[in-house]
């Protein structure tokens, strides 16, 4: 039970941390570059500005994309089993 704690405080300490790199890498890169020159040797640890707004639309249309077609696995599946349950129910009550 131990080692199941200590595995998880280092997940946690793992997605935390890159959490944290991706966040500070982002805001660097959208809100302190604009003022870097553009010939600096730093510009070049970052990509083009335009890809700031389209890398987290695609995110976002892709995230949205995937729990809509989770809920609708859902659906479908709850729907089927509501379904079954009536046409169980029915044949019972035909066969009193």
């Amino acid at each position: 039970m131990a080692a199941n704690s200590l595995l998880d405080r280092i997940v946690g300490l793992a997605m935390l941390i890159l959490a944290s790199t991706v966040f500070l890498y982002y805001t660097t890169w959208t809100l302190l570059m604009p003022f870097v020159d553009s010939g600096h040797p730093i510009q070049t640890l970052f990509p083009p500005r335009v890809w700031a707004i389209r890398i987290p639309v695609i995110l976002l249309l892709l995230g949205g994309a995937v729990v809509g077609s989770f809920l609708s696995v859902v659906m479908i599946r709850s729907n089927r089993k509501k379904a079954l349950k009536a046409k169980q129910k029915a044949q019972a009550q035909k066969a009193q």
